[in-house]
This record gives structure tokens, C-alpha cells and sequence, in this order.
């Protein structure tokens, strides 16, 4: 193998990176640990106490809350959810909010 031979398979960290976790299909599970991390700093402390579960299954977005009151409450705004997290992850990945 030649110095320019090399050269041209060379990638950047972020890039092989990137191949590996789509070629290992990781995508969802990073996802959903990016958007566990940071539920409690997008929606405040009163609503991060009554979540009990966030799961991604199939680019859907499960959220279990304790509270029927404010179960009601968050059914409203799912589309601001949706777009906030989608936001964090800066792509559209999740495309619906299911909220029981």
C-alpha cells in the first residue's frame, strides 16, 4: 500500500463514527439516551418527577407519566415535544409523540 492509496481512505472521527452506528443500527438506542439525559432540563422538574418511562421504538416516542391531569396536559402539546426533542437531537428522528 502506496502513501496516496492511504490517503484516500481516510476518514474523519465523526464520520467513522457515524458508520459504525449506522451500519450497527445504534441510531435509536443513542437517541433515546440523548433525550433521557436531557428530559429534565427541556421540561423542568415537576414534569421529569411524574415521568416514569421514555422508550423510541420504530422512530415513535413513548413517554409514561404518572399523572392523569398532566397526561391530559402533554397529549396537547406533542407536537411542541416532538419539535423540541428533534431540536436537541438536531434532526427530525422522532416523528410521533405517544404519551400513556
Amino acid at each position: 500500500m502506496n502513501r496516496e492509496d492511504n490517503k484516500n481512505n481516510q476518514y474523519t472521527l465523526k464520520e467513522a463514527l457515524k458508520a459504525m452506528i449506522e451500519q450497527y443500527k445504534l441510531k435509536g438506542k443513542l437517541n433515546q439516551n440523548r433525550i433521557q439525559s436531557t428530559w429534565a432540563k427541556l421540561m423542568g422538574p415537576t414534569i421529569s418527577g411524574y415521568t416514569r418511562e421514555i422508550k423510541i421504538y420504530r422512530k415513535k416516542l413513548y413517554i409514561s407519566i404518572d399523572s392523569a391531569p398532566l397526561r391530559q396536559e402533554l397529549t396537547y402539546g406533542k407536537e411542541k415535544i416532538k419539535r423540541m426533542l428533534n431540536e436537541e437531537l438536531g434532526e427530525a428522528y422522532i416523528e410521533d409523540v405517544i404519551i400513556r
